[in-house]
């Protein structure tokens, strides 16, 4: 009997071998060869798969969302339960910066992500739909933190939210060794206090 093919493992592998790449030597190394190189696949065997470099970056970046979905899961389960929202925020805003190997290759992917999607409308469009979601999924929780007391009444949770994402650029000048991984903490945490007050 020949070997069945489970092609989501295959599509997966593909996704890891373009992460590796794109972590190690940047986008413009990441061809449709060399992909297939790494994932040790024929590049006939990669184009069955995925028949230009967006379609397959499109599908590493869900699979990165993916695998910070899971770590944030992961995290969380280590909170108090029910857990407070300035611990979900940090957890998530510090799972949004390159301060371990597994979420650098994410933001890695995530700055190729966003340059190629510049250029091609039908990945800015996925972009975009990606970002709003993450966006609104904050802004839950900082309009929840408001009407459980968490944070002072007056604030406007759509600014906020905002702020709060700003902070995610910190993983530009992570990368570029502008900050340092615990200087870009401490910007995390005195802006969840000014926000929350200190924790308790």
């Amino acid at each position: 009997m020949p070997k069945q093919v489970d092609h989501h493992e295959r599509r997966e592998a593909i996704a890891g071998a373009l992460w590796r790449i794109v972590d190690q030597q940047g986008w413009a190394r990441a061809t449709m060869r060399e992909v297939a190189r790494e994932a040790g696949v024929s590049l006939g065997q990669l184009q069955h798969y995925f028949s230009s470099r967006a379609e397959m970056l499109a599908f590493a970046m869900e699979y990165a969302s993916q695998q910070t979905r899971a770590r944030v899961e992961r995290g969380l389960a280590e909170l108090d339960h029910p857990p407070h929202p300035r611990d979900v925020l940090r957890l998530v805003l510090t799972e949004m910066l390159p301060l371990r190997p597994e979420a650098r290759a994410t933001s890695r992917m995530n700055a190729a992500y966003v340059l190629e999607a510049m250029h091609d409308p039908a990945l800015k469009r996925q972009v975009g739909t990606g970002l709003r979601d993450g966006r609104s999924m904050v802004e839950r929780l900082i309009r929840q933190a408001l009407d459980e007391g968490h944070i002072p009444p007056g604030r406007d949770p759509g600014v906020e939210t905002d702020l709060l994402l700003a902070l995610t650029g910190l993983a530009t000048l992570l990368e570029l060794d502008v900050v340092e991984p615990q200087a870009a903490l401490r910007a995390v945490d005195q802006h969840l206090d000014r926000l929350f007050g200190p924790p308790s």
